[in-house]
């Protein structure tokens, strides 16, 4: 008997291959019951799922150990018990998925098999298992088969480095054009009076059709406050009418009330809204329900903003179902993801000219000058993302964005224009070898590249960019804007950003920022009537940056001041900590939590945040379960 049987039997795994090579390989001996063996290579498989539930609860961190911050970075993956999945029952079981794979007899039996192995490993709700599967069965199992992974390939990404080497991802570079990089000029404030413009950003807004005030906050399924969530065991636990500190997205009365209040203290110069309209229900979304909902909201963002503001969009990871799943164009046909590019285009082109559209339709991207001087580029990051499965297949460069991103930059910077770089994941937080070559550009392109705007994480973050040679002198910012959503334990939000403005020779460099929230303990209890909601419930401004932080300006310079502030002084980082969960935050993060929370903010590079996690010793476990909190 092979090692490999060896340890499936001390698995206790009903299967068992022996003397067997890669899938494309002779199979010399293998036994493979009707459906008990198909249980076991399950795991991997809901392994590849995991994200697909939803992730993003914000951390509240205990930090008195090591192993209590990863325990609680793991608890964003909505109480799942993902560590009952190890890296050698990954290896073996994804052996036997890609063997049972070659036949199309097989499909069926295993997509019945990980319906069974998620109820029974309690991952989920019985009939949210059953949805999910049958959700996304189709579009994995072809991508797995087109894919050309290795069993320890696989692993690695879904369990991480230590359980082998991704060579699929392995290292790929853009190519830079020749022209030598201009010199560099440090960032000078502008002259007191100088126009500035205000610009409103929204981002994962995550409306929950469903939405039920009363209904069970805390639930059994995934997202809870909704119609079949049931009812609370005790009252103060029902949902709010304006939304409720739980795993809960928000009711459309809420997203409405947010455009009107945003409409009133107004007017915006542009918006950049990056994405994330559906709710977290993604076992349950059809193709329908998705374009109905960014039917609806983009409808509702020009009702209330008017038709004289402009909007520029990005796409969000949720647009799409099954959720995180956006093919590169090379897929064609029904799995593409032209039925979800079509309606944006469609509803979107009131704000975009045709040239924006054209590209929007083959890569969920676009270009296009907001003002004489200044372009905004509009990235689709599911193309950077792990999570997006498709990327098993191809992951270099996908639909050459970032080679066309550079292209942009470069006839950019001929022509003496700043851009503004809007998205939806954080790079720093993408693939490994994209968030290299990302970084790579904006390095290469600072001096163009004036402004970098992202969602998805929920809560109010950046992340910083340095100088490759000595990794010390900053020369960028990655904004993270705080959620219109409350999921999870947070109030509603949006963020202001004030820029240099539309005069000659800005530098169009974010100058301050400002976030208002809606607090749900006033909005949800009339001060008249404690147990009526306001019926018109205010939202106040929780901060200005600059007079939170004592900065002249929110430069790179000044927030990597900020950064050793933060190392210095605890008091003024406990602070951020408040600001960063909108308000609502029920413990402090101090210790291994900090220590995390610093290499986060410094990392605009995925590997910067693997290097700083091994450097304080923790042997790449926060790098990887940080990653495990995408939205």
């Amino acid at each position: 008997m092979s090692d490999w049987c060896h340890f499936l039997e001390a698995a206790s795994l009903p299967f068992c291959i022996c003397f067997f090579q890669h899938r494309h390989a002779t199979v010399r001996t293998m036994r493979l019951p009707t459906l008990r063996p198909f249980l076991g290579l399950t795991t991997c498989t809901l392994l590849l799922m995991s994200p697909l539930f939803g992730s993003c609860h914000p951390a509240q961190y205990q930090a008195q150990t090591r192993t209590v911050l990863v325990e609680q970075f793991e608890t964003h993956g909505l109480g799942f018990p993902w560590r009952n999945l190890t890296c050698p029952i990954c290896k073996a079981i994804f052996t036997i998925l890609d063997i049972a794979l070659l036949s199309s007899a097989n499909e069926e039996r295993v997509a019945h098999a990980v319906s069974e192995a998620c109820i029974r490993l309690h991952l989920a709700d019985e009939q949210v298992c059953r949805n999910i599967t049958e959700l996304f069965r189709d579009d994995f199992i072809r991508a797995l088969q087109q894919s050309v992974l290795w069993p320890t390939e696989a692993c690695a990404v879904l369990v991480g480095p230590s359980c082998g080497t991704f060579d699929i991802y392995a290292p790929w570079n853009i190519t830079l054009p020749k022209v030598p990089k201009p010199p560099v000029t440090p960032p000078s404030p502008p002259k007191p009076g100088s126009p500035q413009s205000r610009v409103l950003f929204l981002t994962d807004i995550h409306w929950d059709k469903e939405y039920e005030t009363g209904s069970a906050a805390d639930c059994k399924e995934p997202l809870c406050c909704r119609a079949d969530s049931g009812v609370p065991k005790w009252k103060r636990r029902g949902a709010g009418y304006w939304g409720t500190y739980s795993k809960c997205d928000l009711p459309l009365r809420t997203v409405e009330n947010l455009l009107e209040n945003a409409a009133k203290v107004g007017p915006w110069d542009w918006v950049y809204w990056t994405g994330d309209i559906p709710a977290h229900n993604v076992w349950s979304q059809t193709r329908n329900q998705q374009l109905t909902e960014l039917t609806v909201i983009s409808k509702l963002i020009h009702k209330y903003l008017g038709a004289n503001v402009t909007v520029y969009p990005a796409v969000g990871n949720h647009e799409s179902t099954p959720v995180n799943s956006f093919p590169p164009p090379f897929v064609h046909g029904n799995r593409s993801s032209a039925w979800l590019y079509d309606k944006m285009a469609e509803e979107w082109a009131q704000w975009l000219p045709e040239q924006a559209l054209k590209t929007l339709r083959y890569g969920g991207f676009y270009t296009l000058e907001i003002q004489p001087g200044l372009r905004v580029v509009s990235l689709n990051m599911n193309f950077c993302a792990r999570e997006n499965f498709w990327l098993m297949v191809n992951s270099t460069d996908p639909a050459n964005q970032l080679q066309w991103l550079v292209q942009v930059l470069q006839a950019s910077e001929d022509r003496g224009e700043k851009v503004h770089i809007i998205g939806h994941i954080p790079p720093g937080l993408c693939l490994g070898s994209w968030s290299w070559n990302y970084y790579h550009i904006v390095n290469r392109y600072e001096s163009t590249i004036t402004g970098q705007f992202f969602g998805h994480t929920h809560l109010d973050e950046f992340q910083m960019f340095y100088d490759e040679e000595t990794m010390t002198r900053p020369l960028g910012v990655a904004f993270i804007a705080p959620s219109a959503t409350t999921y999870v334990n947070l109030n509603p939000g949006y963020r202001i950003y004030y820029v240099d403005g539309n005069y000659k020779n800005s530098s169009r460099l974010v100058l301050d920022h400002e976030t208002y929230i809606l607090n749900l303990t006033e909005a949800n209890h009339d001060a008249k009537s404690p147990d009526n909601p306001e019926q018109n419930p205010k939202w106040s401004l929780l901060y200005r940056a600059t007079e939170a932080y004592g900065l002249s300006s929110l430069f790179p310079s000044d927030y990597n001041t900020l950064l050793r502030t933060f190392i210095n002084d605890d008091r003024t980082f406990q602070k951020f900590w408040y600001l960063r969960h909108k308000g609502h935050v029920s413990e402090s993060c101090r210790e291994a939590c900090k220590t995390t929370m610093l290499c986060f903010l410094r990392s605009g590079r995925s590997d910067e945040l693997d290097e700083c996690d091994h450097l304080n010793g923790f042997a790449g476990n926060l790098a990887r379960a940080a990653r495990k909190t995408l939205c």
